[in-house]
């Protein structure tokens, strides 16, 4: 019996099972190069992998709006191109020219601080790995074939190999790679699949058929328990599954303090199919919609009409409230068809409202998709990264412009809009009394603001452990906020990581939180722990 302690728990809840190590073929590609006769032969050979992979896609795609993203990406036209540059100038085979440009590919995404865009790069290799099969004709393996209850243990695991996942035999997931945003924490979230990701050598301590115990709240595997371990465990578990039906049944109450206060609890999405698997959680609305997966998961800049039907549907799912930050990308979020400068310190350079002000026409297209949309729902704007009061005002005066072009030509939207901002700089929270004056609503960006105020880079290992929002200096930030905007009678949400850990709970109720926005997965928990009913078996 070995007990292992790991930290990224993406999926709450306790596994107690049989392990099933789900491993990879050999998809690596032959180095050798081509001569200039096989051109057009390998060429063809990546045609042909691509045409089929997408009718693939297509059928799923209709089935899981997650594989949307995947078939544009199959069909992305600079995916192509390149494939078929590295072929033709580089006398590289199919598989290579293909290896090396889902590289490039998914470098873009990998290479960001945010780690909602980080896990991004892992569609992108989930294409890659389809195209490979494809081309060197290996069969991938299927978790749709499973035909006993398990905890499946992986290198990582796609989409792909999730979608015919079965939550009655999947009753846990343990992978090596993987972040605890990446598609299998949001699929395993929804299926409430206890799952720990990003364990380090797992594999090899593990055989098949080999009896496993996990908790993954408090980051726990127990391999081949002795009788009394697996007994308590399994004890656990029991106690765990009933507290969970218990906190299902809450969400048909409004969340709602001990003193009676109403708190308002909505989720931070990236695209319409996660606003549907968030309604499931009875949430009170979107507290923030990432437009830039438009940007990102797109071969060009969205127009206008392509954001309004995405907005508009998004508006319509979720009528209550529609939070839209508009593009947050520059720095650490590159666009694969827009290249950025080099800066020596991308997080401090030309990024969010410093892109959208200098590229006022591409601004005014979003702000326009974005007010066409308003007239299905309670949509709301919000600017992230201001510091300064002549931000503000220059990004509400074009919207004010947006408006009188709109009206000009008889198109609906909500004339009183609210436009808030996103509080995330320290130059926001020392003007705070300032902004609260002319913006309508606060939401605090607990991951930049605990970043820069304590000058510590949160994506940097080494010093990991100074990355704290509950520093003194930050609560200290968050509390002038909420009293900034309580004086000028707004809103003030949350839409950081402290908004979904139900450790920060209580002492954001306490300080005067209006909205806590986070991950669908999180709001069932957090809901309990507003009330004081969190039970620790959770």
């Amino acid at each position: 019996m070995q007990e292992i302690h790991v930290e990224k728990t993406a999926s709450r809840g306790i596994a107690v099972a049989a392990i099933y190590k789900y491993l990879q073929p050999d998809l690596s590609p032959n180095p050798a190069a081509i001569c200039e006769n096989q051109i057009l032969e390998e060429q063809k050979r990546f045609e042909d992998a691509r045409e089929e992979v997408i009718r693939e896609l297509e059928v799923l795609a209709a089935e899981n709006e997650i594989f949307a993203a995947h078939l544009e990406i199959a069909g992305d036209f600079t995916l192509h191109e390149g494939v078929e540059a590295k072929i033709s100038a580089e006398r590289k085979n199919a598989e290579l020219a293909l290896q090396e440009m889902i590289d490039e590919f998914a470098a873009i995404f990998e290479a960001m601080d945010d780690a909602y865009m980080k896990e991004r790069g892992a569609d992108i290799k989930d294409i890659g790995k389809r195209l490979m099969a494809k081309l060197k004709g290996v069969t991938l393996p299927d978790l749709g074939n499973l035909k006993e209850e398990t905890i499946v243990a992986a290198k990582d695991l796609y989409p792909s190999d999730t979608v015919k996942l079965s939550p009655e035999l999947v009753k846990g997931i343990l992978t090596e790679e993987g972040g605890v945003t990446s598609h299998v924490s949001i699929i395993a979230k929804s299926m409430n699949i206890p799952t720990l990701v990003g364990v380090k050598g797992i594999l090899s301590k593990l055989e098949d058929g080999m009896m496993v115990c996990m908790d993954a709240e408090k980051g726990v595997i127990v391999t081949d328990p002795d009788q009394e371990t697996l007994e308590r465990y399994q004890a656990k578990k029991e106690a765990y599954d009933q507290e969970r039906v218990r906190l299902k049944k809450l969400r048909n109450q409004p969340a709602v303090t001990k003193e009676g206060k109403r708190i308002f609890l909505c989720a931070n999405v990236g695209n319409v199919e996660e606003i549907k698997k968030a309604l499931e959680m009875k949430i009170d609305g979107v507290g923030l919609f990432r437009s830039e997966l438009l940007y990102m998961e797109n071969t060009h800049f969205p127009t206008e009409e392509e954001q309004y039907q995405v907005y508009k549907e998004a508006a319509t799912l979720c009528p209550e409230e529609l939070t839209i930050r508009t593009l947050d990308i520059g720095g650490d979020k590159a666009l694969p068809y827009f290249e950025f400068e080099k800066e020596e310190n991308p997080f401090l350079g030309w990024r969010a409202i410093r892109i959208s002000l200098d590229k006022k026409e591409m601004f005014r297209e979003q702000l326009r998709a974005i007010l066409r949309a308003s007239a299905f729902g309670h949509v709301r704007i919000m600017f992230p990264m201001i510091i300064s009061l002549e931000e503000l005002r220059e990004a509400k005066t074009l919207v004010e412009e947006c408006k009188k072009e709109l009206a000009a030509q008889d198109i609906a939207y909500d004339e009183a809009i609210e436009l808030g901002m996103m509080m995330e700089t320290p130059a926001s929270v020392l003007l705070a009394e300032e902004f609260a004056k002319e913006a309508d609503f606060f939401s605090i960006g607990t991951n930049d603001l605990t970043q820069y105020l304590l000058a510590v880079d949160r994506g940097n290992k080494k010093i990991a452990d100074r990355y704290d929002y509950f520093h003194p200096a930050v609560l200290k930030a968050i509390a002038h906020i909420i009293r900034a905007g309580h004086a000028q009678g707004i809103k003030v949400g949350m839409c950081g990581e402290m908004a979904g850990d139900v450790k920060a709970t209580e002492k954001l109720v306490e300080m005067g939180l209006d909205e806590f926005s986070m991950s669908a997965g999180s709001i069932d928990y957090v809901r309990a722990a507003i009330a004081g009913a969190l039970s620790s078996v959770l």
